[in-house]
Order: C-alpha cells, then sequence, then structure tokens
C-alpha cells in the first residue's frame, strides 16, 4: 500500500471526465487500497480516482464503519434537497454550503466485478454525490451557495458545521 499526492484545486486534471473502468486487476485493485491508505491518512470520508490523479470511474468512501468501493458509478435515483456544509481533501482551508438530494441510490461494481446499489441519505447522500462529481470534473465550490474559510465561519454556517463534521473532508 502507498500513500497517493492529493491533487489540490488549481490542477487541471481535476476538471477532466474520468474513464470507465474497463477491467478490473491488479491495478485497479491496488489503487483502492492507495485510495484508502491516502484518504485515511488525510482524514477525509471520501476520495476520488481523480483526486490522486487517475482518471478512472472510482470512488471509495467509509462511513459508519462501512469501506465503500465504487467502480462506475451511476446515480439511479435522487430525492429530496439538503444544504450542508462540504469540504474536500482537493480544497483545502475551505468549506462551503451545497444543495444535494436528501437521498441517492447509486449502482457499481466492486472491486470483484459485483454490481451493486449503495443507497444513501443525508450525509452518505452528500458524499456519493460529492465524489461522483469529482468523476465528471466537479469541485464543490461550483455548486457552493457559500464558501468560507474552515477556521473562520459566519454564525450560521458554524451551526450546520457542529451538526455534521464528518462531511468535512469528503
Amino acid at each position: 500500500m502507498a500513500l497517493r499526492e492529493i491533487r489540490v484545486i488549481g490542477d487541471p486534471l481535476l476538471q477532466k471526465v474520468s474513464k470507465p473502468v474497463k477491467a478490473i486487476d491488479g491495478r485497479i485493485k491496488q489503487l483502492l487500497d492507495d485510495m484508502h491508505d491516502t484518504m485515511v491518512a488525510a482524514q477525509g470520508l471520501g476520495i476520488a480516482a481523480p483526486q490522486v490523479g487517475v482518471l478512472k470511474r472510482i470512488v471509495l468512501i467509509e462511513y459508519e464503519d462501512e469501506r465503500y468501493e465504487l467502480i462506475n458509478p451511476v446515480i439511479l435515483e435522487r430525492r429530496g434537497l439538503q444544504a450542508k456544509p462540504e469540504g474536500c481533501l482537493s480544497v483545502p482551508g475551505k468549506n462551503g454550503i451545497v444543495e444535494r438530494p436528501e437521498y441517492v441510490k447509486v449502482s457499481a461494481m466492486d472491486r470483484d466485478g459485483n454490481t451493486y446499489t449503495v443507497e444513501g441519505e443525508e450525509i452518505m447522500a452528500v458524499a456519493l454525490c460529492h465524489e461522483l462529481d469529482h468523476l465528471d470534473g466537479i469541485l464543490y465550490p461550483t455548486k457552493a451557495l457559500e464558501m468560507y474559510d474552515v477556521h473562520v465561519r459566519t454564525e450560521d454556517a458554524q451551526d450546520e458545521q457542529e451538526q455534521c463534521d464528518e462531511s468535512e473532508a469528503l
């Protein structure tokens, strides 16, 4: 396992659309392992392959002691609307309030090539949408209603942040 460099805002690679994974081989499995190690070391909740310099449709999320490895993920369903604070390993020192669905259902393959679905509400829905956006070259600041420094927040943003600190490093 290896830690990979996390690309940050301004890197043109983060604005590119990722390509589908055609075959799950040892390199893809190694990438998943490296992404996990990198995400954990950076104290993130999720990470997408473009964030470590690989333009493949791969996302990893770890939430409530469950690891989700999503290869070629597709959103099947969205419902509701919520506005929550988000942060990103690729946008250090900043957070923002972003509107996302309250519920999403995603289809993807796991590391063994099995297709499965993941349903998420609240923070998990945010994480799924946030990470899948990375695969299309979208960083959350382009969707943010408000951006702020992590250490300097408006009172409303601070109240929201305290309610969902775990979303800080998607």
